[in-house]
């Protein structure tokens, strides 16, 4: 009975890093692919949308484990996927400093801010959109106060000639908060349903539960290798 608990507790833990893995995946993917095309047709809230994106991922990880320690892993594992460019286009890790910096920064203000408010953001809907518009505002004030430090970009310097903070957090941070807003509590509603719909798949059918997470893994992976490589 001991060796059947410790080879369950195996199989849970297993099944957390897959998901850990393939939610970060993801957000990688967002971050290359889907930015790419943002940034190509023009699109004005590009970094607010990509931001609430990879807040609706994370919630969708609060809502199946409730562990905010696992939020800056799925923030590492999309921050490796961006880093493709390193060996992809022969470039410094300093390229995609500024955003990479983005992704940990908003992995670990909602990690802060759902450690406070763990059961209220798990009881109300309402908790959950002040969680998401708060982290991503917090993510923007770190990331006006670090990014300058990390890789200063034209961009992120001129609001030092425009009001400094509050310039930018109502010219980015204002954006962040209503993507990240409405994305969170979807992230949250899709995670709640994936923590009772997976351990059913997986009981009944275990090579698609596998082979689902796989295929989205690497399909990840490859998209984002090759949307780099086509110069996205």
């Amino acid at each position: 009975m001991h060796t059947d608990r410790i080879e369950t507790k195996k199989a849970q833990l297993a099944d957390v890093w897959l998901s850990v893995l393939l939610l970060g995946s993801l957000w990688g993917f967002s971050e290359v692919v889907l930015g790419g095309i943002l940034s190509a047709a023009g699109f004005p809230y590009r970094s607010a949308l990509l931001t609430g994106v990879g807040m609706g991922l994370l919630a969708v990880c609060m809502a199946m484990f409730q562990s905010p320690l696992l939020l800056p892993v799925i923030a590492l594992v999309a921050i490796l996927c961006k880093q493709l460019v390193v060996p992809i286009l022969h470039v410094s890790v300093m390229c995609k400093a500024n955003s990479c910096l983005a992704v940990g920064l908003e992995s670990l203000a909602l990690s802060g801010v759902v450690t406070l408010g763990r059961r209220v953001v798990q009881r109300s809907a309402l908790a959950r959109i002040v969680a998401g518009a708060g982290a991503a505002l917090l993510s923007a004030a770190a990331f006006y106060l670090v990014g300058p430090h990390v890789a200063p970009c034209q961009y992120l310097l001129s609001f030092a000639h425009k009001g400094g903070l509050p310039a930018f957090l109502i010219a980015e941070g204002l954006p962040w908060a209503v993507f990240s807003a409405l994305l969170f509590p979807a992230g949250y509603w899709l995670g709640e349903r994936l923590k009772q719909a997976a351990p059913v798949l997986k009981a009944k059918r275990p090579c698609v539960y596998y082979a689902t997470n796989a295929v989205l893994i690497t399909g990840s992976w490859l998209a984002s290798a090759a949307a780099i490589a086509a110069g996205f």
